[in-house]
């Protein structure tokens, strides 16, 4: 049985939260020659549901260019892990294997204090080796 909210969108449940996600921090190489130089550092990993842009909202989202943009809903670390716009997001399935995405905002799930919600924007000059 799907659990419908009063906006029209279903209850997240366990079972959605079926794609492996990956958040890292970009920071300063250690023991690096260059001052420059960056590597990605893993601060947390979870299972997430991964929505895209829904096709009723696409006009919109061209219109605001986020139209790459997605939502994950995590379940809630509690303060293991806060995630910022400072961290960045690998999605580990063969549709996203090279996209780098960037944390825009966070926001707890108010039906359901067990999940956060995610919007991350896609990082056009960033993408995994």
């Amino acid at each position: 049985m799907s659990l419908i909210r009063l906006d029209g969108t279903k209850r997240v449940k366990l079972s959605d939260l079926n794609t492996r996600t990956t958040f890292y921090e970009y920071r300063p190489k250690k023991d690096s020659p260059y001052p420059d130089e960056k590597e990605y550092a893993v601060l947390y990993e979870c299972w997430a549901k991964v929505d895209r842009v829904w096709l009723k909202d696409l006009e919109q989202a061209k219109a605001n260019g986020t139209e790459s943009d997605v939502t994950l809903t995590i379940r809630d670390p509690m303060r293991e892990f806060i995630p910022s716009n400072k961290h960045f997001i690998k999605i580990d399935t063969f549709d996203y294997e090279h996209l780098v995405y960037n944390v825009t905002s966070t926001q707890p799930d108010l039906q359901s204090r067990d999940f956060l919600t995610i919007v991350a924007t896609l990082k056009d000059e960033m993408k995994w080796q």
